[in-house]
């Protein structure tokens, strides 16, 4: 009985992850990240230890560059090294000049854009989960 169970189960996760959609992707252009460094966490916080990581990453948006709606896997700090950034949520824009810094929930939707004719490059910090692999931008959840 139960080996039959089990193989049904195999059957219904096999036919569902084959019939699954491939995942949608966050739109952008002219916008390249490259990881500098990261740390899994380990310290004084336990409850973090081994479970998340630290990644800083620096991103560039060339003139014209943007990336659409979107959230984050995690939480994290933008910091504006240069150029200026128009940072777009649902209730209002901000421009972010070289110097400044600002904080992400990771659960707003928001879009960026380089709407100046020099690159922008920021600093990202973010929490994200240990065994995350992929860029932390996700499609806004329907």
């Amino acid at each position: 009985m139960t080996f039959k169970l089990v193989s049904i189960l195999v059957a219904v996760t096999l036919s569902a992850t084959v019939a699954a959609e491939p995942p949608a992707r966050v739109e952008k252009q002219g916008q390249a990240s490259k990881t500098k460094i990261e740390a899994t966490v380990a310290g004084h916080l336990s409850g973090l230890n081994g479970k998340y990581k630290l990644r800083a990453s620096e991103v560039t948006y060339a003139p014209g560059g943007f990336i659409g709606p979107h959230h984050h896997a995690g939480p994290g700090v933008r910091c504006v090294t240069a150029g200026e950034l128009t940072y777009i949520q649902p209730d209002r824009t901000t421009i972010y000049r070289q110097g400044d810094c600002f904080f992400e929930s990771g659960d707003v939707s928001h879009t960026a854009k380089n709407e100046t004719g020099k690159p922008v490059v920021l600093l990202n910090f973010e929490v994200l989960p240990v065994d995350w692999s992929a860029g932390s931008a996700i499609p806004v959840p329907k």
